[in-house]
């Protein structure tokens, strides 16, 4: 059974920060808020912890997952950036946008999409997800909450405890989140364009 945390989302205890972080590190599935949707992730580097990620959201290796970083320096350790990508990157986080690069050898093999060896990239303006990150010392893997066959990502704390109290090992709490998933870009090549059109406002560029 999982736990449950409520964590203030302007002030987050300490406290919790640090049990949530220790969840992660010792390969715990967490539930998470951001400032687009709430989200499942787990520690980069762990296999059983991804493949119950997988199961929990029934994705496939094509899937294109995502890492969830602190700020734009630990971005850039993950994936190949171009001048043109890195101003973009700069104007646009954090925020809620997921930005589509060719990945480093930092991304392990089984987070890259296998045909192009790219990979999601997330800097969100969430004080929750910040400090989580900042305790964990390491980005996340990632991916919105959406249950299969769901039009829309779970919103409800208290629906995610019932229908995923045996499959996480952590919810947090952290108050409403919005339905509207994150803009996607591709920034794989020097032009770069939009993908999906979500929360983010990426219309100076695109």
């Amino acid at each position: 059974m999982s736990q449950y945390f409520h964590i203030h989302p302007d002030n987050p205890q300490g406290r919790l920060i640090k049990q949530a972080a220790e969840i992660v590190s010792k390969g715990g599935v967490i539930v998470y808020p951001t400032d687009s949707t709430y989200a499942v992730g787990c520690q980069i580097g762990n296999k059983k912890a991804l493949d119950r990620v997988r199961q929990i959201r029934h994705l496939d290796t094509e899937h294109q997952l995502t890492l969830i970083c602190r700020d734009l320096s630990e971005l850039g350790s993950y994936a190949q950036v171009s001048n043109r990508a890195y101003r973009i990157l700069k104007a646009l986080t954090p925020g809620p946008f997921t930005f589509i690069l060719q990945g480093t050898k930092e991304v392990p093999r089984r987070l890259l999409c296998p045909k192009r060896k790219t990979i999601g990239l997330r800097v969100p303006d969430n004080r929750i997800t910040q400090a989580l990150l900042t305790e964990h010392n390491e980005s996340l893997m990632t991916t919105t909450l959406a249950m299969p066959g769901d039009d829309l990502p779970m919103w409800d704390p208290d629906e995610m405890r019932d229908v995923l109290e045996h499959q996480v090992d952590l919810i947090i709490d952290g108050g409403s989140c919005g339905l509207e998933p994150t803009t996607v870009i591709d920034l794989t090549d020097d032009i770069g364009h939009m993908v999906r059109q979500g929360l983010g406002d990426a219309s100076l560029f695109f």
